[in-house]
């Protein structure tokens, strides 16, 4: 346990804390009602509570909140689910499912600080019960020893952290703008390399026709499906289904199954929940996969497309691929992805083709009816060489972000550690140290204990 500054004190929560009101909503009373979905984990704040009335209250509607409680969720304590209640909510129920922290003689945002460090919630973890509905108990969230300040000081610290958090977290939201930037940055990649924007130039260097003004229509001469399909192997093939490949026929160790989990905006992601015996891969050996083959998800996300590298062994595919092996004479794989990733002439065919059953679905028949935009062999190895360096220009500036963005995450439990410790603020000498605080906070507890008691006897 750290050491604290001498004008600090430690104490159990629920010692600063009285005790707080349960009640049971009349049948016609209306209320704000305040769950644990209604709390932003992340924001430390109840954004999203319901209107009720009393004969439509769940059971657990039963704890008076007051401006200035801090709430604590007892269930999934890692999740750390806590808020500090403002001024809109005072008078209003909370679920029994809380437990409800009010300390008159403290600032209230020291409390609602308090439950956010990482020493609080590595607490409440290690007391969890159940396996199924992990949880904690409204007296152990009071039992945990905290450190208390003086008065004074609390203000200055928790001030102190009001700004600098508010600072972190317009920091993580700009953050997260760059991330949508980055997106929409290579979305608009693709949609230039397919619409003959990207190689405009290139194509005036070497006398060919410019992409319209309008950007209505690409420069490049539409092909079906059935010019770009290779003569060698079968073009079309979707994957194997009903009795050809069955659940009990998954083995722990075997030949690869590639499926759409395989499948991430454009790439290609090794390893596979699903393995065969080779045996059932000498049977489904009309499913084999080859590097150069480009597969489509046909079920769940549809559209999602890559192309399968070089070296990695022996693989077939599951029922939600389509496999399709292109004339690479005329048509480059990756250029193939592009016009799936981003090109509106294929999404908008895509979209509207699929359409008129529950669920999005591709199948052969919808690929072989779409109109694809094709430049030359040439013209498509530049729009590839040029994708590939704005996206890995991309790539380093995502490579960044994250960086930062891992650096912002650590900053808040960072300060509110150092606040806990006395090292946010200087101590001031005249403060009333928190011992003399205590001792009044105790001393008003036992005559509001005493109190109760009386009145409970009449």
């Amino acid at each position: 346990m750290s050491q604290l500054p001498s004008s600090w004190a430690r104490a159990p929560i629920g010692s600063v804390c009285v005790e707080t009101e349960q009640v049971a909503p009349a049948i016609d009373m209306e209320f704000t009602y305040v769950d644990i979905g209604s709390v932003d984990r992340f924001k430390k704040k109840v954004i999203a509570p319901q209107r009720l009335l009393g004969k439509d209250a769940p059971s657990r509607a039963r704890k008076r909140i007051r401006a200035g409680d801090t709430i604590v969720s007892t269930t999934r304590p890692n999740l750390n689910a806590v808020a500090l209640v403002d001024q809109s909510l005072d008078g209003q129920i909370a679920s029994t499912g809380f437990e409800v922290l009010r300390a008159p003689g403290l600032d209230p945002r020291w409390l609602g600080y308090l439950v956010r460090t990482s020493a609080f919630v590595d607490a409440m973890n290690s007391l969890v019960q159940g396996a199924l509905y992990p949880a904690v108990r409204g007296k152990d969230v009071r039992s945990f020893v905290a450190p208390i300040a003086p008065g004074n000081e609390q203000k200055r610290i928790v001030d102190k952290l009001d700004t600098v958090l508010t600072r972190v977290d317009a920091v993580n939201i700009r953050l997260a703008r760059v991330a949508t930037f980055l997106k929409r940055f290579r979305q608009s990649v693709l949609a230039a390399a397919t619409s003959g924007r990207l190689t405009e130039d290139w194509r005036t260097a070497h006398g060919m026709k410019a992409a319209s003004d309008a950007v209505k229509e690409t420069p490049f001469s539409a092909k079906q499906m059935a010019h770009l399909l290779s003569k060698v192997r079968t073009p079309l093939k979707t994957g194997p289904f009903g009795t050809l490949l069955s659940k009990s026929e998954h083995v722990a160790q075997g030949i690869e199954v590639v499926g759409i989990e395989n499948i991430d905006h454009g790439k290609f992601l090794a390893g596979s929940k699903i393995r065969i015996t080779p045996e059932k891969a000498l049977e489904l050996s009309a499913y084999d996969l080859q590097a150069g083959d480009v597969i489509i998800s046909r079920s769940g996300t549809v559209g999602e497309v890559c192309v399968i590298p070089a070296g990695l062994g022996e693989l077939r595919f599951s029922t939600n691929i389509i496999r399709v092996v292109l004339d690479e004479a005329i048509i480059e794989p990756n250029y193939f992805v592009f016009l799936f990733l981003g090109c509106t002439q294929v999404l908008k065919q895509v979209d509207e083709l699929c359409k008129g059953s529950t669920r999005l679905f591709l199948n052969q028949t919808i690929l072989n009816a779409i109109s694809y935009p094709l430049p030359g062999r040439e013209e498509q190895s530049e729009i590839i060489r040029r994708v590939e360096s704005l996206f890995a220009f991309a790539d380093r500036l995502e490579g960044r972000l994250r960086t930062a963005q891992t650096a912002t995450e650590r900053l808040s439990p960072a300060l509110l550690a150092k606040a806990f410790r006395g090292e946010l603020v200087p101590q001031d000498p005249n403060d009333e140290p928190a011992s003399e605080l205590l001792r009044r906070l105790q001393q008003e507890a036992t005559s509001t204990s005493a109190k109760r008691g009386r009145k409970s006897a009449v």
